[in-house]
C-alpha cells in the first residue's frame, strides 16, 4: 500500500477497503522506520495528520461524493518553500521568522480535495542548487544510493516518495527542481504551463522561473492531482490548473488506454503517430558533456517511441551563443537577493548564499531583469522552432546521474554555482519560456541508479504530454521499481 500510489488509495478509501488513519498510520511508521537514513523530511505533522484522518473518514461515512473531495484521506507531503498554516516556511534555513498565517493557495486546494498533509519536506538553503544539503538541516539522501543526492530543490520530497513513505508531495520547479528530483529518485515529474497551478502568497516566483507542482510515482498519480487542484478560487496570476487547458489531465490518460500511438483514431493526443524531435546537443558550455547512461536511456526511448508507431527524428536546438545563460541567470541571482531581503534574519544565511544575494543586487538590478524579461517572446520562439512541425521534443533532463552528497560541501560560491549551471542546461530553458516538460523514468542503469528522459511540449499542451508519458509507462513500466532496503 506504501507503493501504490494515490490514485490507488483515494479509490481504495472511497470504497471503503482502506480507511485514512490506516493510510496515514502506514506512512507516519515508514516515516519513523526509514527517515533517519534519508532526512526528506524537516518537519512531521504526526498527530494532525491523525486528526485531519478522522475527519477524512467521518466525511466518507458521510457519504462525501469521491468526484466532490478526489483525494479524500490520501496524505501528501508539502515541500518546505510552501506555506503551511501554524508552520515556519523555512526555504532551507535558519534565518526564517514567524510561521505562516495561512495555508498557501496549493495547500488550500489540496485540502478542499480530501488530502491529508503529513509534513514538510527538505530543501536546500532558498531552494537554491541541483542538490539537497544544508547547513542548518543536514543532507537528504537518495533511497537508491544513500552516497547519492535525490536532486533538488523538491529533494526531500523525491526520496520521500520514492522510498514509499508517502504516496506523493508538492514540489516547485524554478529552473528543474521538479524533473531533477524526479530523474535522480525515479518518479515522475510534470512542470505545468507556467500560470497554471496557484503559486501565492508567492506570485511571480523566481521572477515567473518558478512554478509549482507535485512528485509522483505514476503518470495517472500526476493527472489525479493536477485535476484535483483545478477547482477554487485562483490569485490573479494563476488560473484554475485546467481551465485554460480546456480539458481534464485524467481524460487525456484515459484516451491512450487502447493503443496510443500505433493506428487508433479516438481522437486522443496520442491515438495518432505522434512526430517527435529529439536533441541532445548541450548549450555552449565548457563545464559539461552527456554522460554515456543518459545517453544510453535517449537511444532506448528513440527506439521505444518507434516501435509505438511514432515518428521520431533528430532536430537540434539552436540555443544562441550564449542561452539560456543571461536569460535565466539574471533572474535566478535577482530572486536569491529578494527573498534573501524578505528573509527575518538574512545574516543567518550561509557565506555563499549572502555572496549570491549581493551578486543579485549588484549584477540583476530590476532594469536588467525586465530587459531581459522582454526578451523571452523571441528566446521562447527560438527554442520552439523545433515544436512548430514535431508535436514533442525528447531530450535528456540532466547530463549526468545523480551527484554524490557532499561535492560542494566547504566549497565557495563560484565553484558550488558552477556545479549547478553544470546540471541545469537542459531543463532551465523550459522555466525561461515557461511551458510544460517532464521527466518520465527510463529503467535503471547498471550502477542501479535511475535513468529519465525530458519531454517537452507546445506551451499549453500537457496533456499530450500526459498522454505520451503514460503510453511509454505502458511500455515500460516503472512505478513497481523499490529502492532495496525500502520494502
Amino acid at each position: 500500500m506504501a507503493y501504490a500510489g494515490i490514485g490507488e488509495q483515494a479509490r481504495l478509501i472511497a470504497a471503503g477497503e482502506l480507511s485514512s488513519r490506516e493510510l496515514v498510520e502506514l506512512c507516519l511508521a515508514r516515516i519513523e522506520r526509514y527517515d533517519g537514513r534519508l532526512n526528506a523530511f524537516r518537519v512531521v505533522f504526526a498527530e494532525r495528520a491523525r486528526l485531519e484522518a478522522d475527519q477524512a473518514d467521518g466525511r466518507r461515512k458521510a457519504g462525501t461524493p469521491p468526484a466532490e473531495r478526489p483525494l479524500l484521506g490520501v496524505p501528501i507531503a508539502v515541500k518546505d518553500d510552501i506555506d503551511v498554516a501554524g508552520e515556519v516556511t523555512t526555504f532551507g534555513t535558519n534565518a526564517y521568522g514567524a510561521p505562516a498565517r495561512e495555508d498557501a493557495e496549493i495547500v488550500r486546494r489540496l485540502r478542499a480535495a480530501g488530502a491529508v498533509v503529513i509534513g514538510k519536506t527538505n530543501v536546500p538553503e532558498l531552494c537554491a542548487f541541483p542538490w539537497t544539503e544544508s547547513p542548518t538541516f543536514g543532507v537528504t539522501r537518495n533511497p537508491w544510493n544513500l552516497d547519492r543526492s535525490p536532486g533538488g530543490s523538491s529533494g526531500g520530497t523525491a526520496a520521500a516518495v520514492a522510498a514509499g513513505l508517502v504516496g506523493a508531495g508538492l514540489g516547485s520547479d524554478g529552473g528543474g527542481s521538479i524533473r531533477f528530483p524526479a530523474a535522480y529518485c525515479g518518479l515522475f515529474g510534470l512542470k505545468t504551463q507556467r500560470g497554471r497551478v496557484p503559486l501565492a502568497p508567492h506570485v511571480d516566483a523566481w521572477r515567473g522561473l518558478s512554478v509549482n507542482g507535485v512528485l509522483t510515482r505514476t503518470v495517472a498519480d500526476s493527472a489525479l492531482f493536477y485535476d484535483a487542484i483545478a477547482d477554487g478560487t485562483p490569485d490573479s496570476a494563476s488560473p484554475p490548473t485546467h481551465a485554460a487547458a480546456g480539458s481534464s489531465l485524467l481524460e487525456a490518460l484515459g484516451q491512450v488506454a487502447g493503443g496510443g500511438g500505433q493506428g487508433a483514431s479516438n481522437g486522443s493526443p496520442s491515438a495518432r503517430a505522434l512526430k517527435i524531435a529529439v536533441a541532445s546537443e548541450l548549450p555552449p558550455s565548457p563545464l559539461t558533456r552527456l554522460a554515456p547512461e543518459n545517453e544510453a536511456a535517449l537511444s532506448e526511448t528513440v527506439a521505444l517511441l518507434q516501435s509505438l508507431g511514432h515518428e521520431v527524428e533528430r532536430r537540434e536546438i539552436d540555443f544562441g551563443p550564449l542561452a539560456p545563460a543571461p536569460e535565466f541567470t539574471a533572474r535566478y541571482l535577482r530572486s536569491l537577493y529578494e527573498e534573501a531581503g524578505t528573509l527575518a534574519y538574512p545574516e543567518r544565511l550561509e557565506r555563499r548564499m549572502r555572496t549570491l544575494a549581493r551578486l543579485g543586487r549588484l549584477l540583476a538590478a530590476p532594469t536588467v531583469v525586465e530587459w531581459v524579461r522582454s526578451r523571452e517572446h523571441e528566446f521562447a520562439r527560438r527554442m520552439n522552432e523545433p515544436l512548430v512541425d514535431h508535436d514533442v521534443l525528447l531530450m535528456p533532463v540532466t547530463p549526468a546521474p545523480p551527484p554524490r552528497i557532499g561535492a560542494c560541501e566547504g566549497r565557495g560560491w563560484l565553484w558550488t554555482t558552477a556545479t549547478a549551471a553544470a546540471t541545469v542546461p537542459y531543463a532551465a530553458c523550459w522555466n525561461v519560456t515557461g511551458q510544460p516538460a517532464c521527466a518520465v523514468p527510463a529503467g535503471l542503469a547498471g550502477d542501479g541508479l535511475p535513468r529519465s528522459v525530458q519531454l517537452v511540449s507546445r506551451p499549453g499542451d500537457e496533456a499530450t504530454l500526459i498522454a505520451l508519458a503514460a503510453q511509454l509507462e505502458a511500455s515500460r513500466p516503472w512505478a513497481q521499481e523499490r529502492p532495496p532496503g525500502f520494502e
